[in-house]
């Protein structure tokens, strides 16, 4: 490092990976998203449901009077899910990949992802009123 004596190069290296370690260590995270339902609707189109959600989330939005609100809400908890999950890994996860299930209408929500994310355990909430949707993911690994 230029301008740096040894001794001053070395520091920062240890700090550094001092820094990199505590990263790698990092053992939980929280992402949250809110979504304004009035500039959503405005833009929800097929394409976007189509890029987005997969075809289970598709069926459980689509049974409801109001669809656009489920997928909103379904859309801030993949949101929330990607923001968490991107703290603890750098690989690439695509938001189709992120789905989001409930195993009755309105129900609490699970979320599955890729087989390599299998280290982690995902807690999840849904909630709207009025005009937002809110959703928080909190992500923890599991150590054996």
């Amino acid at each position: 490092m230029v301008g740096l004596t040894s001794w001053e190069s070395a520091l920062m290296k240890n700090s550094i990976d001092n820094t990199i370690l505590e990263l790698k260590l990092q053992n939980f995270a929280v992402g949250n998203d809110i979504v304004f339902l009035p500039d959503f609707s405005m833009s929800f189109s097929e394409l976007f449901k189509g890029k987005v959600y997969t075809v289970n989330e598709v069926g459980y939005c689509e049974q409801f009077d109001n669809p656009v609100l489920r997928y909103a809400s379904t859309w801030a908890a993949k949101e929330a899910v990607y923001k968490a999950v991107k703290q603890l890994y750098d690989r690439p996860l695509s938001f189709k990949n992120i789905e989001i299930t409930r195993s009755k209408i309105a129900g609490i929500p699970h979320v599955k992802i890729p087989d390599y994310f299998s280290d982690l355990e995902i807690s999840l909430s849904i909630t709207h009123d009025g005009d937002y949707t809110f959703a928080i993911a909190i992500v923890k690994r599991k150590y054996d």
